[in-house]
């Protein structure tokens, strides 16, 4: 039924729905009759104690129950008269009165404005604290004073704990009034959150290290110092001592590189050997000397005097010596043998080498030989001995007394490997240099030569194939023979080049236009230079007419001064320095001579005769064969050169350095000169008729110098033979020369060169000359 428009609503006005009625209409509390306040028995005080009815301002009107309070107790008030008081645990009797909903909303107000003004500084404190954080982590560098602001924030920190509790004193004054029952009914405030933990000081820590380090460094510092200002010599000088009685030293000899043939054959390598050493203060050895010395003697090769003497004690430098040497190169089965026998205290073996020469005198005084320390003292072993060497290794470790071969087990123990040394690729063919070799060797005999050398060149490389001396010796044994007869004869022995320096005259005045192969000369027996009288050892009479091979085949002596007259003496000395004369080859054999040559300032008044017929002037055999291989190669002088290659401990090939060219005759120049010296070989009574070669044409000179010893001249004749073939295209040239007491180069070595030549043509299966050599004239 709706109610009647003059009268008010039962309930009074509407309240908005899900409102509390803690909460009063301002409007309605000012009306006199009280008609703004709800009735106590309305539907609306029930639906206000509804769960979804009630509001935020109810939380002060009752305490919030807990679960064993009656949750039907807000219907059971409003059955009772909307009496909102607690009633008693007495049946039938009332509680104490509540308060007026009025009072108690305003309590409710009061009470929400305190938690929100907690809510409030608790987000302010957050807020804070954030603020904080992200200024330590934006700006770590600036934390200059962090005592003072850790201060500051205490400071701040009390501040809000005085007010905070200037704030409850305010609450418990104005709330002093109330009830205990009505402060129960109050919510709990919000606890303060705890003040955020001090974080710790990363420039404390830092001053704090580098404190400890600059301490441990002054420590440091302080006890070296201490250790060399403070320690006497004499405590030095025992602690050095102590230590190097305590450690041994071995050393691990490097494998030393090979030398090869240009096919890689051995000439000289080392093979596995053992040496064997002394301890001297060894007490049991020095018991029973001479015994020890008479078992080692025959299987050492030493005799039993030296044994004893190395086995004896002796001080080196005020120290008594532990290691001494007693044989090096030991094979491999005696000293297994000597390991093996007892009663041989202090004598020990260790791993060595021995350089081995399967040629045994195969090119030995030009590879020379090796030490006892396995470094080269002779030849080409000492040239390249940083090459063929290698680095040594060494052994250090700690012993203990008496056994010097033993390392103490845990000791200090340090090696250092070895590195093997490269090996040496000679352009040398070990089959021609054994054919060179015997030929030299038989025909240095025949002749009763002193000395003999022979070279054997590539005409288009400048290859050395062959480089012989007589005597030769075993390479193994080079102690018996005497020095001098070891020397490398074709690049030590200096001796006047005689007629073979002809060509070299005849050449120049080729290319320089004074005679043409077809040209010719009156000469006569002999010509008069500075009061010296040069004769020919073809004679002819006064106003002979001779061509230009003619005078090549006899070897006259009359028409070379002629030439050389027309050459004139600086362009002797020009050519002779084209030719390579005057200075080393740099073939690679140490202490190779440079020969001399007579300068144009320095000509005396018969130089005109002897410099041009190969006198006044000498060289090697090696600068002969190169300055004929510059007439063989079509007038390109190449330098002689003995390496090949050098071939690294892991295999790797180094081809040698290119050799040094010269331009000395035109082609066409160095053709004429060839056929020219054909007629040597070829003509009838030519000087080296012996030198043909069946089947090729040859192309060479004979000469009869003076061998020079310690700048005199020997009384003997240096006789040689210098040539080429095939001479159409020559690939070989041989030079030979011999110290004999008699005989020119056409007897003593031109016979010897046709032997070599017939074998180095054969072996190298050159085919024959497919043409006959000229007819020469020897007068027009």
């Amino acid at each position: 039924m709706a109610p009647r428009a003059e009268d008010d609503p039962r309930r009074g006005v509407q309240p908005r729905r899900g409102s509390s009625r803690d909460v009063p209409n301002p409007d309605e509390d000012d009306r006199e009759d009280g008609a703004g306040r709800r009735g106590r028995n309305s539907i609306g005080e029930a639906r206000a104690y509804t769960p979804r009815g009630r509001t935020v301002a109810e939380r002060g009107r009752l305490p919030r129950s807990g679960r064993t309070t009656d949750p039907f107790r807000p219907a059971l008030q409003v059955l009772d008269g909307g009496e909102g008081g607690q009633r008693t645990r007495g049946r039938g009797t009332r509680g104490a009165e509540t308060p007026a909903p009025r009072e108690q909303a305003k309590e409710g107000r009061e009470q929400a404005k305190e938690r929100r003004e907690q809510a409030k500084e608790g987000r302010e404190q957050t807020k804070e604290r954030r603020e904080q954080t992200k200024e330590r982590r934006e700006q770590p560098k600036e934390r200059e004073k962090p005592r003072q602001r850790a201060t500051a924030d205490r400071a701040s920190g009390r501040d809000r704990t005085q007010e905070r509790a200037r704030n409850t004193d305010d609450r418990r004054r104005a709330g002093s009034s109330r009830t205990e029952k009505e402060k129960r009914r109050s919510a709990p405030r919000r606890p303060m959150p705890a003040e955020p933990p001090k974080l710790a000081n990363s420039t404390r820590r830092l001053r704090l290290g580098t404190v400890l380090a600059l301490s441990l460094f002054v420590t440091i510092g302080v006890r070296l110092a201490v250790l060399q200002v403070a320690t006497s010599d004499a405590e030095v000088a025992s602690l050095v001592s102590l230590r190097e009685k305590r450690l041994s030293t071995v050393k691990l000899p490097a494998p030393r590189g090979s030398i090869l043939d240009r096919d890689g054959n051995v000439l000289a390598h080392s093979v596995p050997a053992r040496y064997v050493y002394a301890d001297p203060e060894n007490a049991d050895l020095q018991k029973n000397i001479p015994g020890i010395a008479k078992t080692l003697a025959p299987m050492l090769a030493v005799s039993q005097s030296e044994l004893i003497e190395n086995l004896q004690r002796k001080q080196v430098m005020g120290r008594w010596t532990q290691f001494r040497y007693l044989a090096r190169g030991v094979d491999v089965r005696t000293a297994d043998r000597i390991d093996a026998m007892k009663g041989l205290p202090g004598i020990y073996t260790e791993s060595d080498e021995r350089r081995d020469v399967p040629g045994k005198d195969l090119a030995s005084n030009l590879i020379g030989f090796t030490g006892d320390d396995h470094h080269g003292l002779e030849g080409l072993e000492a040239r390249y001995d940083d090459l063929l060497h290698g680095t040594d290794g060494k052994r250090v470790f700690e012993i203990g007394k008496g056994n010097l071969n033993a390392p103490i087990p845990g000791g200090y123990e340090q090696e250092t490997p070895a590195k093997p040394g490269s090996s040496l690729q000679l352009t040398i063919d070990r089959e021609l240099q054994f054919k060179v070799q015997q030929v030299l060797h038989a025909e240095a005999k025949q002749r009763n030569a002193t000395v003999a050398g022979a070279v054997v060149l590539d005409a288009r490389t400048g290859e050395v194939l062959a480089q012989a001396s007589y005597p030769a010796y075993s390479a193994a044994e080079p102690q018996k023979v005497e020095p001098e007869d070891r020397a490398d004869v074709p690049s030590s022995v200096v001796t006047d080049p005689g007629s073979t320096h002809k060509a070299f005259i005849f050449g120049a005045a080729l290319q320089e236009g004074l005679i043409t192969p077809e040209s010719t000369l009156k000469i006569g027996p002999a010509i008069e230079r500075g009061g010296e009288v040069f004769r020919d050892t073809h004679p002819q009479d006064p106003g002979t007419e001779m061509t230009m091979p003619g005078l090549l085949a006899y070897s006259s002596n009359v028409g070379t001064i002629l030439i050389g007259e027309m050459l004139g003496k600086e362009k002797i000395y020009e050519y002779q320095q084209k030719f390579g004369l005057g200075r080393a080859t740099g073939e690679g054999v140490p202490g190779e001579a440079e020969g001399m040559l007579l300068k144009p300032e320095d000509w005396s008044g018969s130089a005109p005769g002897s410099v041009p017929v190969g006198h006044s002037v000498s060289a090697t055999l090696v600068q002969m064969a190169a300055g004929y291989g510059a007439i063989a190669n079509d007038g390109t002088w190449i330098q002689p050169h003995l390496v090949k290659a050098t071939v690294s401990a892991d295999d790797k090939v180094t081809p040698a350095a290119a050799p040094e060219k010269r331009k000395v005759l035109d082609p066409g120049v160095a053709t004429e000169l060839r056929t020219m010296m054909e007629a040597v070989v070829d003509v009838k009574g030519g000087t080296g008729k012996a030198a043909a070669v069946g089947g090729y044409r040859v192309a060479g000179k004979t000469g009869t110098g003076k061998m020079l010893i310690d700048g005199q001249y020997t009384s003997h004749n240096a006789s040689s033979f210098v040539g080429m073939a095939p001479a159409e295209n020559p690939r070989f040239v041989i030079a030979i020369s011999m110290d004999v007491s008699s005989g020119g180069g056409g007897d003593v070595a031109a016979p010897a060169f046709s032997q070599m030549m017939s074998y180095a043509l054969l072996h190298y299966r050159v085919p024959p000359s497919g043409t006959k050599p000229p007819t020469f004239k020897i007068h027009p």
